[in-house]
């Protein structure tokens, strides 16, 4: 699959490569428009509806003279009944993995890598509602749907927070810039850019579609674990020319220097790294589960009737799935998917657009793809639909 290069009104007319080398991880850009007549996905009380699904994380984020109030998820009729006529939002994380929509939404920033995607937070404010002036430490897109959102940023290095507050709050935040947009608009913000959000009414619908960067202590501290899990090495330690100490209880420079010889035998390449990275960034959040085949319920689904379904009906990935790659080494939700070479192309249009139009391959393509993904299907991490 190779991407298109062209100018994009999602990115006020610049192509994807022009964005990315002026302002990703760098400035801010407000883009009027970039997706034209765009009202936005749910209404208010859809996006409620979800909030009160036990599996969903949501928050209600009451605000008024500087007081703070967070509630979280699962909600029912009664809290949003109950709310204020104003000063209050809903947050709703990860909608794409509940709104097929909200991940065709995700699929127009594909020029971004999906090992770095993270979800479609939708958010739903009356007049005056806010989270307060703070600060991401990822990088997102922040779509306007219904309504309007005045947004505030600046570029201060003042990050002293807000004392007992239930979020953390910028103390001292000053606008520098300030805008109004309306549906369709979309603000762009790297990293640690302090930033406020107020509606302006009572219609204001907000996308944020947020692109996780792992802490390097999260890496280093991961990929140990992933060494100890792969790394083998059999005996004892030994020390055959042992020598009589002075100190007993000295930790002597002989069994520093045996123990620095076995440690050095750890080794790592490119492709260890790979496997690491392969299985930390297509692991299910926490909260995530999917839901197997009921075979009770569908009768013994055998790899030649999902052939045959194959043959009739379109492979998805299932909404909460992640499926990445790298060369020829597959991983889906945190597992090493192996992949025989004839259909790794098959398999890589899959994990780029999430779907593959199975009935337009030959019968042994479908074949080995129903082989080679059984398990899989299964699991619940796939679907034929």
């Amino acid at each position: 699959m190779s991407l298109p290069n062209s100018p994009l009104a999602l990115l006020n007319n610049l192509t994807p490569t022009e964005f990315l080398a002026e302002y990703w991880q760098k400035k801010p850009l407000l883009i009027r428009q970039a997706i034209p007549n765009f009202e936005g996905l749910l209404t208010p009380n859809e996006l409620a509806g979800l909030a009160c699904e036990e599996t969903v994380e949501a928050r209600i984020i009451q605000n008024k003279n500087d007081q703070w109030q967070v509630e979280d998820a699962p909600f029912d009729e009664d809290d949003f009944t109950s709310l204020p006529e104003k000063y209050w939002t809903l947050l709703v994380q990860s909608v794409n993995h509940h709104v097929p929509e909200a991940a065709e939404l995700l699929s127009l920033f594909s020029f971004i890598p999906l090992a770095r995607l993270d979800d479609l937070m939708i958010s739903y404010a009356p007049t005056g509602g806010s989270v307060g002036a703070h600060l991401d430490s990822y990088d997102v897109f922040l779509l306007q749907g219904s309504g309007t959102r005045r947004w505030g940023i600046s570029a201060q290095t003042d990050f002293t927070l807000v004392e007992d507050a239930p979020l953390r709050l910028l103390k001292h935040f000053k606008a520098e810039q300030e805008w109004v947009l309306s549906p369709g608009d979309m603000l762009y913000l790297p990293p640690n850019i302090a930033h406020r959000g107020v509606s302006e009414d009572d219609d204001c619908m907000t996308y944020s579609i947020g692109f996780r960067a792992p802490g390097k202590q999260e890496l280093m501290q991961g990929f140990l674990e992933y060494l100890q899990d792969t790394v083998q090495a059999g005996g004892l330690y030994e020390d055959v020319d042992l020598g009589l100490q002075q100190h007993p209880a000295e930790i002597s420079a002989d069994m520093i220097a045996k123990v620095e010889t076995i440690l050095q035998k750890i080794k790592w390449d490119k492709s260890t790294i790979s496997g690491f990275l392969g299985r930390v960034l297509t692991e299910p959040k926490v909260g995530v589960f999917f839901e197997p085949v009921d075979t009770d319920a569908t009768g013994e689904v055998t790899i030649d009737n999902f052939s045959q379904a194959l043959s009739e009906q379109t492979l998805w990935l299932d909404l909460q799935s992640i499926l990445l790659f790298s060369s020829n080494h597959f991983y889906i939700n945190g597992e090493l998917l192996s992949v025989p070479a004839n259909i790794q192309t098959c398999i890589q249009e899959l994990a780029d657009k999430r779907s593959l139009n199975t009935p337009l391959l030959n019968d042994a393509q479908r074949r080995m793809l129903a082989e080679t993904l059984h398990a899989a299907l299964l699991a619940g991490y796939i679907a034929v639909e």
